[in-house]
């Protein structure tokens, strides 16, 4: 390839790439960066195995490999 075809292709690709970031930055995809920090503090759901708090006092649910 010559130089000539990929000077005008790596600035095309970085035209495109800054295209990309001012659309997103437009539509609102940075707005929230202060809830994107919290949301790692969310508790996430039981691992597989574990007993989920609500379904605990529920006997029917304690053992999940006893058939009914």
């Amino acid at each position: 390839m010559t130089i000539g075809f990929l000077i005008p292709l790596s600035i095309g690709m970085g035209l495109a790439g800054l295209v990309a970031f001012f659309w997103a930055l437009r539509n609102g995809q940075f707005s929230d960066p202060e809830g994107d920090a919290c949301r790692i503090l969310i508790p996430q759901p039981p691992a597989k195995g574990d007993t989920h708090v609500r379904l605990a006092s529920q006997p029917d649910h304690e053992d999940p490999d006893r058939g009914l």
